[in-house]
């Protein structure tokens, strides 16, 4: 029995870890055995490198080339350690973030040559590829809002991301737009800004058929 590997992407505050912790536990309720995971990180190496693309040390920034390469080299560890023994077992694996981020943010974010960052994803991933990726779809001023009153709640700062300014953020929008428009039969958009449950049943209409 082969598993189902289901992605969810979207830009920052769109709701990608609310909707798979539900997800998650419907899954588990149907009785489908689920993992959980998310980019960059996932495991030891990768969250490690999340750190530091996040936060990098000093406060210097990271060159976009840079930004790739790390990003892919915890792809890497995270395909190899989790995602692919999962599958292997019949397991549901749902992953916060892809190698759809890193076309959407790395390319058309930071402007990198898209078929340079497909080369450096397909390094990283080979024939692992999600069956159903989610974009949670939301406006960027409903991103903004979010994401401010996520740092105001948690405490936390900007990261490398936050400080990319606003037409970065725009130019990762369109991105995510053209590439679901680029492959429809695994893409599927959903409104992001709806109430949680709405959202949560949207999702859950998209998984249903596939189990």
């Amino acid at each position: 029995m082969s598993g189902l590997f289901i992605t969810f992407e979207g830009i920052e505050g769109c709701g990608k870890s609310t909707q798979i912790a539900r997800l998650a536990k419907r899954l588990a309720d149907a009785g489908r055995e689920t993992v959980s995971l998310r980019e960059p990180g996932g495991t030891t190496i990768g969250e490690a490198i999340r750190d530091v693309v996040k936060h990098p040390p000093g406060n210097k920034p990271i060159s976009p080339d840079t930004e790739l390469l790390l990003m892919n080299a915890s792809r890497a560890q995270l395909v190899q350690e989790a995602i692919r023994p999962a599958l292997a077992k019949g397991t549901v694996v749902l992953c916060d973030r892809f190698y759809d981020s890193s076309l959407a943010y790395q390319g058309y974010g930071r402007g990198l040559d898209l078929a340079k960052v497909q080369q450096a994803i397909d390094l990283a991933v080979g024939e692992t590829k999600p069956n159903l990726t989610l974009l949670l779809d939301i406006s960027l001023s409903v991103s903004q809002a979010r994401v401010s009153g996520r740092q105001r709640t948690s405490g936390e700062g900007q990261d490398q991301f936050d400080e990319s300014g606003l037409e970065f953020f725009e130019r990762v929008h369109a991105g995510f737009h053209a590439l679901a428009k680029e492959e429809p039969e695994r893409y599927r958009v959903i409104d992001g800004a709806q109430p949680p449950d709405a959202v949560g049943q949207a999702v859950w209409d998209c998984v249903a058929p596939l189990l």
